[in-house]
């Protein structure tokens, strides 16, 4: 399959859609989730278009996982969360819905179950306090 320029997250790289920035490097962006399963879910997209890790380069690989761990690093802190999980979806029968690389960083809290994750928008001026607070341990 080839890669669609026209998803989601090809468009907010383009700046044709907003996002709630937490960091950018001449690699990825990372934002907060406009539709979050937990309290600080963010993700990393990095800019080389590949659909998933299954199609993507060696270099982008190399290059995007120290910026996962550092906003998995910065969210767990920000949010006093007990762990985090790091998912990323290769596939529609693995659960991928959007088609660019992109990689989940969701705090998770001792005794709470996360949101169903794609079902519920979040509210803007919350994305962009939780956006504030990770930034502050970047």
């Amino acid at each position: 399959m080839t890669y669609d320029d026209a998803n989601i997250f090809a468009k907010i790289l383009k700046g044709e859609i907003p996002s709630a920035k937490l960091f950018e490097t001449d690699d990825v962006l990372a934002i907060m989730d406009a539709m979050p399963q937990t309290k600080g879910h963010c993700l990393v997209i990095p800019k080389a278009p590949s659909r998933n890790l299954l199609d993507a380069s060696d270099e982008t690989l190399s290059r995007v996982m120290p910026q996962v761990a550092k906003l998995a690093r910065a969210a767990k802190a920000a949010f006093s969360a007990d762990g985090v999980v790091i998912a990323q979806f290769n596939e529609a029968p693995a659960g991928q819905t959007i088609f660019h690389l992109h990689f989940h960083v969701i705090p998770r809290y001792e005794g709470e179950e996360p949101a169903i994750h794609a079902r519920d928008m979040a509210d803007p001026a919350i994305l962009a306090e939780h956006a504030a607070l990770i930034r502050e341990k970047l």
